[in-house]
């Protein structure tokens, strides 16, 4: 029997995607790599037939079909972990300090993790004190540092998961990646409650009497804030805009959660990166010299 509908074959022939599809309307010729559809896409921002926006996320996606777990995650070096033995005030006080949202939780050695811990559920064990950390745990979710973005990102969807863990080849613990670091791939950086804008405020008290301050905050705001003296050690350097600029500078790399360095008699703790940048510090005053080896 003939096919009554003699159209459809030829739609199930076409094998382009819907990105080369939309390239084909806006441009006739064919494109031969994920570069010309890049460079369709800007052409066509050029004519108005796109936004802005939307091309940076479209040229997302085409950029993201050729990454790996490995070229967002974050690294095992820069993770932060819970050890399932410690005190309920040790945990929440790390919770505090890193404001994530999810933990790995290890027992003995961090290369053992049994599972992930979300920080709202730490609100459950101090209500009740009798329950045990490990009925709190979420099973940890194990992929290979090889495992594409688009899969992934399909997976953390069909297992409404958050976070999965990377291994390399032998097994070994490799990093972490979450659901936003591979949005963010395709939408640009995803703003938090710890992405404060600038006018509601960037430095904020701390329970301890320190203060957190975001890492674009103005050096002059920074300065007149704590009465410090916040300038490059090097008179002849032109004077920095930012809080982190300054501190990266003074400390020749970029800098990394858990380093620290002292200027203008203050302590400024990394809490937080991300793209290459501190976005939080953590501000009390220094010690005496003789007693903080890590004093600049």
């Amino acid at each position: 029997m003939s096919d009554p509908h003699p159209a459809r074959a030829s739609d199930r022939e076409d094998k382009r995607t819907f990105l080369q599809k939309v390239a084909g309307f806006i441009h006739p010729a064919k494109p031969e790599s994920t570069d010309d559809l890049i460079d369709i896409l800007a052409k066509a921002e050029e004519d108005d037939l796109i936004a802005a926006d939307s091309r940076v996320m479209l040229e997302g996606v085409l950029r993201m079909a050729d990454m790996t777990a490995t070229d967002a995650m974050v690294p095992v070096s820069r993770m932060d972990f819970l050890d399932i033995d410690a005190p309920f005030e040790t945990l929440m006080h790390s919770v505090i300090q890193t404001a994530h949202s999810r933990f790995p939780v290890y027992s003995g050695e961090r290369e053992n993790i049994v599972g992930i811990l979300l920080a709202k559920d730490l609100l459950k064990l101090q209500r009740a004190p009798e329950l045990s950390l490990r009925t709190l745990l979420r099973p940890p979710i194990f992929v290979p540092e090889s495992k594409g973005l688009n899969d992934l990102l399909r997976d953390f969807r069909a297992n409404r998961s958050h976070m999965a863990l990377v291994v390399d080849e032998f097994g070994n613990l490799a990093g972490c990646i979450t659901i936003e670091d591979v949005l963010e791939e395709i939408v640009g950086e995803i703003e938090d409650e710890f992405d404060t804008p600038e006018e509601e405020g960037s430095i904020f008290g701390l329970a301890d009497g320190s203060y957190r301050v975001s890492g674009d905050t103005p050096v002059e705001r920074v300065a007149e804030s704590f009465s410090a003296a916040l300038a490059p050690s090097d008179p002849d350097e032109e004077p920095f805009d930012t809080i982190g600029g300054l501190i990266a500078h003074e400390m020749g790399h970029v800098p990394q959660r858990g380093e620290s360095h002292v200027l203008g008699g203050l302590r400024f703790l990394v809490m937080h990166t991300r793209g290459g940048a501190v976005r939080w510090f953590k501000v009390s005053p220094a010690e005496p010299a003789s007693a903080d080896p890590d004093a600049a």
